[in-house]
């Protein structure tokens, strides 16, 4: 039995990840292991649970039956073992966030590392991603997002800064060669290097002054899916190469310094920081229940 459990878990591993080698990267094993115990179990039922090319993996009808009964099962045991940290001096486990890349660069790094050093017994898996997820179908024990809209049984704790804003800003010698916009109107004669999202949309430029809201769609000289790529478009900002619109974190070296120059900053829009948001309905893993409350504590 032991032995059949880990294979299942192997198996939906595989499928929540799409694959043995995503699988692999955030399960401490190798993609040949989880090949190895997908193939057991398959001999096991006598069915085959994937399709398998050499580029992706799919599961076959049996095996997305499978699937979906066991992420609820698999859940179960997790929270079984979960209690027994009630019998610990510190909590121990694994959590596993899933979070925009911009969280992962600018929030995370001194909340995560305060957190661990409180908690030695504690790991702690990142998924980077700014598309919104379903935590369960994702692995994640929590997320953290902007402002969504949140089903009815999740709970939102803010983290991080509660107010965050766009800059929009560029190298002195484009604003020298091209002329330094007055007006948001003015972006439609400039050069724009703008983000895209997955699904191929690439969301306007939106500013905000005295009670007037105006969004703009400047002609794109460069486009980036958001995440931790949007380090390429701050790149070619400070190569002059067009007006970058992004979080004021991600330049606010390069402003500091002059390397770029701040534009239209009294149109420039605040939002509200991001929050955590997890299960209200779920029994909460230890690890999970202490970072909740080490977010509460401040």
């Amino acid at each position: 039995m032991p032995s059949e459990l880990d294979d299942l878990a192997s198996f939906a591993a595989v499928v929540r990840a799409g694959g043995f080698r995503e699988a692999a990267r955030t399960g401490r094993t190798s993609a040949s292991a989880l090949s190895e115990a997908v193939r057991r179990l398959e001999e096991r039922l006598n069915l085959r649970l994937l399709h398998r090319t050499t580029r992706s993996i799919a599961p076959t009808e049996a095996g997305q039956r499978l699937f979906e009964r066991l992420g609820p099962a698999l859940g179960e045991l997790g929270q079984a073992l979960d209690s027994l940290n009630a019998f610990r001096e510190r909590p121990a486990g694994t959590l596993r966030l899933n979070v925009p890349a911009n969280v992962a660069r600018t929030v995370l790094p001194d909340l995560l590392a305060r957190f661990l050093a409180a908690y030695p017994d504690i790991r702690v898996e990142i998924t980077a991603e700014d598309s919104f997820v379903d935590l369960l179908a994702a692995g994640a024990d929590a997320g953290i997002r902007y402002d969504e809209r949140l089903e009815q049984d999740m709970i939102a704790l803010p983290i991080g800064p509660r107010t965050q804003r766009f800059a929009l800003a560029a190298a002195p010698a484009y604003l020298a060669a091209r002329g330094t916009p007055r007006h948001p109107r003015d972006l439609l004669a400039h050069d724009a290097l703008r983000l895209r999202f997955a699904g191929g949309a690439t969301p306007l430029w939106e500013f905000s002054k005295d009670g007037e809201t105006l969004r703009v769609d400047p002609p794109a000289r460069l486009t980036s899916r958001p995440g931790l790529a949007s380090d390429l478009l701050v790149a070619a900002a400070l190569a002059g190469l067009g007006l970058v619109y992004i979080f004021d974190d991600w330049l606010a070296e390069h402003l500091a310094s002059g390397r770029l120059v701040p534009v239209l900053e009294d149109w420039w829009e605040s939002f509200p920081g991001p929050f955590l948001y997890y299960s209200g309905r779920r029994h909460l893993p230890a690890p999970l229940r202490a970072f909740v409350d080490f977010v509460r504590a401040g």
